[in-house]
């Protein structure tokens, strides 16, 4: 069963012969690569032809003569148009592959059917260094695969980085992936097959090596920013998780807790909003009374956005919950 790999690249020439070199030593030999220059100004065109001419696997197109259309959600829609596989995993042209990700991640999809999804552990490199944001972003991730606690904590971060993931093109259709320019793309893609009803299966063996560099597009569009996460965790809250016959409650008055009072608002979805700074209490937030965490010992059946941040506050904020027979990603979410 052949593996597609779908990979836009832009402007990773000096890496490229690595990424390219992790692909062609895998143990797992059933697979093709779509690769995508993607408005590429370095030598990284001349890099992906010169491999598609030794190797009829790696296929290369190019972004501009095609879509006319800058983005990595547009490269991987073409990418993904053009493949053969019933198996889609995605690369970045900047990252590599440990020599038995592809056969363990197929296994893995074998082993338990469609309405699957595969990840593995992740681990970060770069010439500079890791700060250490990506160094706890590494832990959680890893941490994740070894609880199989994914959508559990989904409203948290990523919990399938673009890079780390194997599905079914089955369920990538349900799912309507790669058919949207919505960004972060590969935050919304989790979202999708979560919404879809997909299942992740997870291996602890290391399955990528992420490349850290300063001038990742994560790192440095706009597109990619805080604000926009908040955004898309709202619109898949309201999709997914939203039940309008519970109330939402809103626990955060910090930016994060005002940017999600504001959609919320703007969604037109009721809900109450509490915090534990006393200082707070009884004041009115656009609209909105803010009251004691404590009434929601009141509130049976509320559905809790959490927008804490701080980690010794979220234990505490869980232990509360928990004391009051509230589950996580059922009753409550961590929003950051």
């Amino acid at each position: 069963m052949t593996i597609s790999i779908l990979m836009p690249t832009f402007n990773t020439a000096p890496y490229l012969a690595a990424c390219l070199d992790s692909i062609l030593a895998q143990t797992e030999q059933d697979w093709e690569l779509i690769a995508v220059n993607n408005f590429s100004t370095d030598d990284s065109p001349d890099i992906l032809k010169a491999y598609a001419q030794h190797d009829a696997r790696i296929r290369f197109f190019h972004n501009d003569d095609i879509l006319g259309k800058t983005g990595v959600s547009p490269a991987n829609r073409f990418a993904y148009r053009l493949a053969n596989g019933q198996l889609i995993t995605r690369m970045d042209s900047d990252d590599i592959m440990p020599p038995n990700r592809l056969a363990l991640m197929k296994e893995m999809l074998l082993e338990h059917g469609e309405g699957h999804v595969a990840t593995g552990a992740i681990q970060y490199f770069g010439e500079n260094g890791v700060g250490e944001g990506f160094r706890r972003y590494e832990t959680w991730l890893n941490g994740l695969v070894a609880s199989g606690r994914h959508f559990v904590e989904v409203y948290r971060e990523n919990v399938l980085p673009s890079p780390v993931w194997m599905a079914w093109r089955s369920d990538l259709e349900r799912a309507a992936a790669f058919q949207e320019d919505v960004y972060p793309e590969d935050y919304d893609l989790t979202f999708r097959l979560r919404h879809a009803g997909c299942k992740i299966v997870a291996t602890t063996e290391l399955l990528h090596h992420w490349r850290e560099r300063p001038d990742r597009a994560s790192r440095v569009e706009e597109k990619y920013l805080d604000h926009s996460f908040l955004d898309l965790k709202t619109h898949w809250f309201l999709k997914t998780d939203y039940d309008p016959n519970r109330l939402v409650v809103l626990w955060g008055a910090g930016r994060k807790g005002k940017r999600l009072a504001a959609l919320l608002r703007t969604c037109h979805i009721p809900f109450r909003w509490v915090c534990d700074q006393a200082s707070k209490w009884g004041h009115d937030i656009g609209g909105v009374k803010m009251e004691s965490y404590e009434v929601l010992a009141q509130l049976p059946g509320a559905k809790v956005i959490v927008a804490v941040a701080a980690p010794d506050e979220q234990s505490i904020i869980a232990d509360f919950m928990g004391s009051h027979a509230m589950n996580a990603g059922r009753d409550y979410w961590f929003f950051c």
